[in-house]
């Protein structure tokens, strides 16, 4: 899994900017003044072959008690409950502040692995401004200039250090033959009921209470001589009453479950709808190519027009998912759990189907007799031959020339093509276009 990194600190200290050059993106706005940024975070991040995840949050004041900044705490308590390793950032101009202390006295007693970084430190490190961090008692000070893009990278070869051991032992060999599948959704959706039910027994603490599971749980299964890995996904990694009063629906977790799964089972609950969450989930199976089952729980819980509801707001806010099947079961009365299983055993089929390239070449050949692609200035694109490129999930890769100009509508005529060929139910299908280059384009006659 993703190591995961926490930026913490006081208000305008720069964690975004920091965000920022960790992710090497734009997505935390940056500005000259405190308090800009009061949610959670999340970006992905990767330096050389290691990737991982950073979560940007808010100004920490540990003993706020009220108002937005006790919520931009509780937020900044379920990060560091996430995080592998805390980097824990200081202003090096501003110096040492109150609230340094106070936040520094926070991470003392969590005892995880903290880095504590002095931001905006150009020019200053031989000038022996620094060293009154180390009051705050958390070791080493480590000075970088985010803006500048100085000191970031041995920075994060130090926090991937920090939890490399633990990673390691972590990390285990993936059995050939086992279906990772995945359960995940909102809390309190039922996932701990729906594997119980499976399992025959009370393995899973499941009670009417959001938030019941604190960690995504492993638990082997096997069905009809298949062995599966049943992941419950949820909540907090650490126990303790510090947490019970924020928000105990750990993303990471789940975000962590979803990449390394074969398969995810999608709950929704129906007495509730497709919420922004559920879109966000379904969002990011998709993102990373994960085969998906959608399933709608607590269907015996509504009426009719309660149901017919929950089947528009599946086909507005979850159009992407249409290559899906759907079922309508209730875990807690053991209704239409048995057609799940025709259905995950289908999508892992179609995510690691192999495509011939005769096949594939022959198919896309009929598809462009059927309908052209349009021309897009004075050329046509010309579609030669297709080859698998990938599984798990397909990849399919065209050659041809003057493919920059095949529209997304055409994309789909042929996405639609090789799916009902190839019976791709269940699973994301990547298409790639490769366009040939003229070798003699940059040789003057």
């Amino acid at each position: 899994m993703k190591p995961v990194l926490a930026l913490v600190g006081r208000p305008n200290v720069g964690k975004s900017t920091l965000f920022n050059r960790l992710t090497k993106s734009r997505d935390a706005i940056v500005a000259d003044f405190a308090g800009l940024t009061r949610d959670r975070h999340y970006g992905n991040g990767k330096q050389g072959k290691h990737e991982y995840i950073v979560i940007d949050t808010g100004g920490f004041e540990p003993d706020a008690d009220a108002g937005i900044y006790k919520e931009m705490a509780k937020q900044t308590r379920q990060a560091v409950a996430e995080a592998d390793v805390v980097i824990f950032l200081v202003d090096a101009r501003a110096g040492v502040s109150a609230q340094d202390h106070d936040i520094a006295n926070y991470l003392r007693r969590l005892g995880k692995p903290c880095l504590l970084v002095a931001n905006k430190a150009e020019g200053l490190v031989a000038s022996g401004q620094l060293v009154e961090f180390y009051e705050l008692g958390l070791g080493e000070v480590h000075p970088v200039s985010a803006a500048h893009n100085q000191g970031v990278r041995p920075l994060v070869d130090l926090a991937l250090q920090a939890i490399a051991p633990a990673e390691e032992e972590a990390e285990e060999e993936e059995q050939p033959g086992v279906i990772k599948l995945a359960v995940a959704g909102r809390p309190n959706v039922g996932k701990s009921t729906l594997i119980n039910v499976w399992l025959g027994e009370e393995r899973l603490v499941a009670f009417d209470l959001p938030g019941t599971t604190r960690d995504a749980i492993s638990v082997p299964f096997e069905r009809n001589g298949q062995k599966f890995e049943l992941i419950d996904t949820a909540g907090l990694r650490r126990r303790g009453k510090v947490f019970e009063a924020i928000e105990k629906f750990s993303v990471v977790k789940t975000l962590q479950a979803i990449e390394t799964a074969h398969v995810v089972l999608l709950l929704i609950d129906a007495t509730q709808g497709v919420t922004d969450q559920d879109a966000h989930i379904a969002g990011y199976i998709l993102e990373n190519g994960r085969a998906v089952v959608l399933a709608v729980n607590k269907w015996d819980a509504v009426d009719e027009y309660q149901r017919e509801l929950v089947k528009r707001s599946i086909e507005t806010r979850l159009p992407f998912l249409k290559f899906a099947n759907l079922h309508f079961i209730s875990a807690q009365k053991r209704q239409g759990l048995g057609p799940l299983w025709a259905s995950i055993a289908q999508a892992y089929k179609a995510a690691n189907c192999k495509m011939s390239t005769p096949v594939l070449t022959r198919l896309l050949l009929e598809a462009v007799q059927f309908q052209s692609p349009k021309r897009g200035g004075m050329f046509r694109p010309k579609l030669r031959y297709a080859h698998q490129g990938g599984m798990n999930p397909p990849v399919i890769v065209i050659h041809g020339n003057s493919l920059e100009h095949v529209t997304d509508a055409y994309k789909r005529f042929l996405e639609g093509r090789f799916r009902q060929a190839f019976d791709l139910v269940g699973t994301p299908l990547r298409i790639e276009f490769k366009t040939s280059t003229n070798p003699f384009a940059d040789k003057t006659a």
